[in-house]
């Protein structure tokens, strides 16, 4: 039953772990919603929106975008990466802005699906203060960092006011959030925008919004369609790529998956084979005191049957301790909790099925052969 452990505890393994990143890969963006777009401009690299952009949004963009109807929320985001002082070594971090607006910094803490495992969040007047993403908690090199502690960020402290929980999308457990206007201070920002983000009011209408925010904007600058340096991307647009690397991973699993199968099946025939090959006397036997060759065809067939469903059964257990095992090793080598087991029942049962089909389809030529020994010529050999 080797080659049918093989495959199958390869196909349960691979679809397992692949089913299990595409969850981790679309989790981090499970803040997309139906009703966002998010504005920037064309930036220089690949970073957070708009970090990597040469020239920067300003309050000119902004009163464009909220010219365009069908927007509920216009919230202006900043996102710096910068020096953190914490005891006597230098960090350098991604910190973002949040509102000074009370509906605007509801919706962002309601979009990000942002609480706190302890402390507070911020309020819209509060300055001063920061809140931390997760992994500044559990960190060994932030372990001296609590609530009401003081952090030096660009060279000006700031109080600790809470630590999030957990997020999904790694980037957040370890970000620092402050105020907008604290952010300006210390980074001496005046009226630059690293990128909007916009809800609609009605998620049917997105890509119309979003063709007439273009078509303003290029108005504005003074520039034609497809020499844009700015980009309005809708949900569909920013998963467009996303999916793409999600279908190319799942292609890739299924072909090995499918080598892998191909390998179980030689084996069970190989196996089979040489069972006939080795029990030849015993069929003449069999067949000499009477049993038909149907009766041959029958034990046969349901030897590589059992065949394939205990291996199947065997290959399927081995296979979910490889995935849990790859994903426990991965998860701690990267100390993140990102890569998950996507167990699959459906899965499972397919996979011993299958195994089984295999194993008759496997064992049916050297059953056949069985059954088609003449006693006479069977004794001899």
């Amino acid at each position: 039953m080797l080659g049918i452990f093989i495959g199958i505890a390869a196909v349960v393994a691979l679809i397992s772990l692949g089913q299990g990143l595409e969850t981790a890969i679309t989790g981090q963006f499970s803040s997309l919603s139906a009703d966002r777009l998010v504005i920037q401009n064309t930036g220089t690299g690949f970073g957070p929106p708009g970090s990597t952009s040469v020239e920067k949004l300003h309050e000119d963009d902004r009163k464009i975008v909220e010219s365009v109807s069908g927007i509920d929320i216009l919230i202006s985001r900043l996102i710096r990466v910068g020096k953190v002082d914490i005891k006597d070594e230098s960090h350098f971090i991604g910190i973002s802005s949040l509102p000074s607006n009370d509906e605007e910094l509801e919706f962002i803490y309601s979009t990000f699906s942002f609480k706190t495992e302890e402390g507070n969040l911020l309020e819209a007047n509060e300055r001063g203060k920061i809140i931390l993403g997760n992994d500044f908690k559990d960190s060994d090199h932030f372990k001296n960092i609590h609530i009401g502690s003081n952090i030096k960020i660009q060279d000006k402290s700031f109080e600790v006011a809470g630590f999030l929980e957990k997020s999904g999308t790694f980037q957040f457990n370890f970000a620092i959030f402050m105020p907008e206007a604290d952010m300006k201070d210390i980074f001496d920002i005046d009226d630059d925008i690293d990128f909007f983000v916009v809800q609609v009011e009605d998620p049917k209408e997105i890509e119309q919004v979003a063709s007439e925010i273009e078509r303003k904007l290029r108005q504005d600058r003074n520039q034609d369609l497809g020499e844009e340096d700015f980009s309005v991307e809708t949900p569909a647009q920013t998963l467009g790529p996303i999916n793409s690397i999600i279908n190319i991973i799942n292609i890739i699993v299924a072909g090995i998956a499918a080598i892998s199968l191909l390998v179980g099946g030689i084996g069970i025939t190989n196996a089979m084979y040489t069972s006939v090959l080795e029990r030849t006397k015993e069929i003449g036997t069999m067949k000499a005191i009477g049993a038909k060759n149907k009766d041959i065809l029958l034990v046969f067939l349901l030897e590589s049957a059992l065949l394939g469903l205990l291996g199947g059964i065997i290959g399927a257990i081995i296979g979910l301790g490889l995935a849990f095992a790859a994903a426990y090793g991965a998860n701690s080598a990267l100390d993140i909790d990102l890569l998950q087991v996507h167990l699959s029942y459906p899965l499972l049962i397919g996979a011993v099925v299958f195994s089984s089909v295999v194993g008759i389809l496997a064992g049916m030529i050297p059953a056949i052969q069985a059954s088609k020994l003449r006693p006479v010529e069977a004794l001899r050999k």
